[in-house]
This record gives structure tokens, C-alpha cells and sequence, in this order.
């Protein structure tokens, strides 16, 4: 059986973040309005085969309903030249004062052209506007090899790991 290595990290202000700037002027990333279940469902599936993301596969369409329908739930679609290439989820914990990034990802043909980091940057930047002390998050080693090392590029930190 494969050892998984799950890493938790978080960045606790905006002036730690490594930020990447956009890699190409044809790219937008923009707050999904209104919540679309089949969107979020297609881009966890497409992007989330190729990493074991199984947690939702049981989900229901109500399922699906229920969750971006939350208050406290966003999606960020990331386009380049109009075409999806990738998203982010986040929660925003308000009693916390922090917010969590659930997904994070491209697709795979927008994999290597310099958008993770962009991406990551962006779901940062987006998630202090919220006014919040912390944004966390976690990866484990079934993701994208170059998932930890951006993580850490855009000056997040290690604060949890753990052997699953």
C-alpha cells in the first residue's frame, strides 16, 4: 500500500505572499455568478480524476446544489482567450476569520504554461480581500507534483503534516 503524505499549509498575511503575475494577457479569473453545480461538479471530476479526488463522486445533483449554494462558499473560474482552464473553491470561516481553499486546479492542457502559480496567487490575493487573519489549505502527495513546491513559492507555510 502507497504511503500518502497530507501537508497542511497556511499564509497568515498578504505581505508574505509571493505573488506571480499573470503569465498571459488572455487570462481572467473571475467570481462564478451565479453558483453553477454543473460547472463545479464537471471541474472536479476533469481535473480531480487524475489526482484521486473521490470524495465527491458519491454527491448527488442536490448534493452538488446544497454546497454551492452555500453563503460562505465561492468559486473562481479561471479563463484563458474565454475558455475554462481552471478554478478555485474556497469557504470563508467568518467566526474564524480565516478561509480554507477546498480546490484548487487547472486542467490538464493549461498544465505547464505558468498559470498554477498565477492561479494560487490570485485565490490568495482574493481571499484577504475578506478582510481574514489566515487562509489554510491541504495537499497531499497524490496531487499535482508541483502542488507543494507552489504552495510554498507563493510564501505559504507547513504547519500540520500527516501520514494517511
Amino acid at each position: 500500500m502507497e504511503t500518502i503524505t497530507r501537508n497542511f499549509l497556511e499564509i497568515k498575511s498578504l505581505n508574505n505572499l509571493l505573488k506571480v503575475n499573470k503569465p498571459t494577457e488572455n487570462a481572467e479569473i473571475n467570481l462564478l455568478i451565479p453558483p453553477d453545480f454543473q460547472l463545479n461538479k464537471f471541474l472536479y471530476n476533469k481535473i480531480g480524476k487524475k489526482y484521486n479526488w473521490v470524495d465527491r463522486l458519491i454527491w448527488t445533483d442536490q448534493d452538488w446544489i446544497k454546497y454551492v449554494s452555500r453563503f460562505d462558499m465561492y468559486t473562481y473560474i479561471l479563463k484563458v482567450k474565454n475558455e475554462i482552464a481552471g478554478f478555485f473553491e474556497f469557504i470563508f470561516h467568518k467566526e474564524k476569520f480565516e478561509i480554507e481553499i477546498v480546490y484548487l486546479g487547472l486542467l490538464e492542457e493549461y498544465i505547464g504554461k505558468k498559470l498554477g502559480g498565477y492561479l494560487l496567487s490570485e485565490a490568495i490575493k482574493k481571499s484577504f480581500e475578506f478582510k481574514i487573519n489566515r487562509i489554510w489549505l491541504h495537499t497531499c502527495s497524490l496531487d499535482n507534483e508541483h502542488a507543494l513546491k507552489n504552495y510554498l513559492a507563493r510564501g505559504m507555510s507547513i504547519f500540520n503534516s500527516k501520514i494517511i
